[in-house]
């Protein structure tokens, strides 16, 4: 069950982080709602995670985890300082000349990505500039998954999970202080925004830099080196790069496209935050626990226990995630109008942005055993396979937004992501289960049936729960809709966890006391 501590541990402080990421979200759509400001924020914030997601955290942990576990197993802690460091100074010597290229030629990469601003020459120019504020924030969030890869390999998860709250926290007194001083000069917004966010960056470092001296484990200093710990990481890094990379390409080309609409690149990234919270608290935890204990049990030779852990974190993220996405499908509109609509968000940011996470909801699922099978291959240090994959769905994404969008507007792009991902998602699984490193027994699939059973009962008692709570959830004030909202989610959560016990698709109740034995 210390899987599932740990789980329990990351998911806990992710939560935290999302919940303050809907407060910073709130108060973002009162203070810019989908407006040209939105929609240069949206571009300038989504750049630098866009190179974040393609170099570091994504192609860099699937490389790095297992490679320094292995440091840690075969050298000892001298060994891993000394990999450590000579892959720490190589990583912020490329982030550098990454980021000096990116200042240089920003209006270039703005242009690329959302050409449809060329037509509105001020929220182009707004764009380039906050996006030149904004690139900074690469290095810190780059460095900080270097420094959480070694924390999670010796176990420590909770600095590297709680850092996010950090920019959350940030970004929050930010817009806030721009509500009460009433900002409303777009340049100036700008500025205040994306200089908000690089400064986060630097907050979110230092949490895990302070938890890395608790550790006691000091990097040492070395001349940046093409040295053989470099050239394995590459070598196993160039596929997850390129893997990473068709996936942000996904990202772009949506972006790309939705530019030519206004208002939608706001719209999908508000979509998008609500449908990341549960991915981010299921998906995340797993991904960050699962890759260090599957390549800790599969160097023992404990395969047994390997593949007892991604059996139980199979179960564990489909009990969390179907009857979110279900409620998510079911109720949007709900959602969004008591979430979002005040201020500068009106009627009709309502119906877009419910409507594109109707869309995205069907994807949760795919999204999140994403997380869960691609540690299966990634602590056999294979990342050519999840790459050869990942563009197999992003020519699947591509091909759906371009020839969706023209019908479905914005939503278009939000169904061609979902139906990727569950192109990219299934051939993991089935490629995993034929070489014999997946083996679901039959108890988990007659478990999973009727986790699916009970997460579509609770869909139907949402469904009348809204219709009856209508006249409250319309309302306009806060006090009296988000009550109602809240009063709904707890009926969907009781539903869900009555049918679950009772049809035997997981005893919540013994989970919940292990949970509390652990923690004591």
């Amino acid at each position: 069950m210390s899987l599932l501590k740990h789980f329990a541990t990351v998911g806990g402080a992710t939560m935290a982080s999302r919940m303050l990421g809907f407060v910073r979200d709130l108060l973002l759509a009162a203070a810019v709602g989908t407006g040209p400001v939105a929609d240069a924020f949206v571009v300038a914030f989504r750049l630098p995670n866009l190179f974040r997601r393609l170099f570091a955290e994504g192609a860099f942990n699937s490389a790095f985890i297992p490679l320094f576990g292995r440091a840690v197993e075969e050298e000892g802690d001298a060994g891993a300082r000394k990999f450590a460091g000579e892959i720490g100074s190589a990583l912020l010597f490329c982030l550098l000349v990454l980021t000096a290229l990116a200042q240089i030629f920003m209006p270039a990469v703005v242009w690329a990505l959302a050409p449809g601003f060329v037509d509105d020459p001020e929220k182009f120019d707004l764009t380039v500039m906050m996006a030149r504020i904004a690139f900074p924030y690469l290095i810190f969030m780059s460095l900080l998954a270097y420094i959480g890869g070694i924390l999670n390999t010796y176990q420590r998860f909770a600095a590297a999970a709680l850092a996010p709250v950090m920019l959350n926290v940030v970004m929050s007194m930010v817009l806030g202080a721009v509500l009460v001083f009433g900002v409303q000069d777009n340049t100036t917004l700008g500025i205040i925004l994306t200089a908000g966010v690089t400064f986060g960056g630097i907050v979110q470092l230092t949490v895990v830099v302070l938890d890395l001296r608790r550790l006691g484990f000091s990097i040492p200093v070395f001349k940046p080196r093409y040295t053989k710990s470099a050239k394995r990481l590459l070598f196993l890094g160039i596929p997850g790069i390129l893997a990473g990379g068709v996936t942000q390409i996904n990202v772009a080309v949506g972006q790309i496209i939705a530019s030519m609409q206004a208002g939608a690149n706001s719209m999908l990234y508000y979509a998008d935050r609500l449908y990341q919270l549960p991915l981010g608290v299921i998906g995340i935890a797993i991904g960050v626990v699962l890759l260090p204990s599957l390549t800790r049990q599969l160097r023992s030779g404990a395969h047994d226990d390997y593949q007892r852990s991604l059996n139980n974190a199979l179960e564990f993220s489909l009990v969390l995630t179907l009857p979110a996405a279900v409620a998510l499908a079911v109720v949007p509109h709900e959602i969004v109008r008591v979430l979002f609509e005040r201020g500068e968000f009106g009627e009709l940011a309502v119906n877009g942005t419910a409507a594109a996470l109707a869309a995205f909801a069907f994807g949760l699922p795919a999204f999140v055993l994403n997380k869960v099978f691609s540690p299966g291959y990634f602590a056999r240090e294979d990342t050519k396979t999840p790459m050869i994959f990942a563009a197999i769905g992003m020519v699947v994404n591509v091909a759906l937004s371009i020839a969706l969008f023209p019908a479905l507007q914005h939503v278009g792009i939000a169904l061609a992501t979902t139906i990727a991902g569950w192109v990219n998602t299934g051939l993991l699984i089935v490629v995993l289960w034929r070489r014999g490193h997946f083996a679901p027994t039959g108890r988990l699939m007659r478990k999973l049936s009727l986790v699916l059973a009970s997460s579509l009962a609770m869909g139907a008692a949402i469904h009348f729960a809204a219709i009856w709570l209508q006249p409250y959830l319309a309302h306009k004030g806060f006090l009296t809709n988000a009550p109602a909202l809240l009063c709904l989610v707890l009926i969907g959560m009781l539903v869900f966890a009555f049918c679950v016990q009772l049809s035997g698709g997981s005893d919540l109740i013994s989970h919940a006391r292990s949970l509390k034995r652990r923690n004591r």
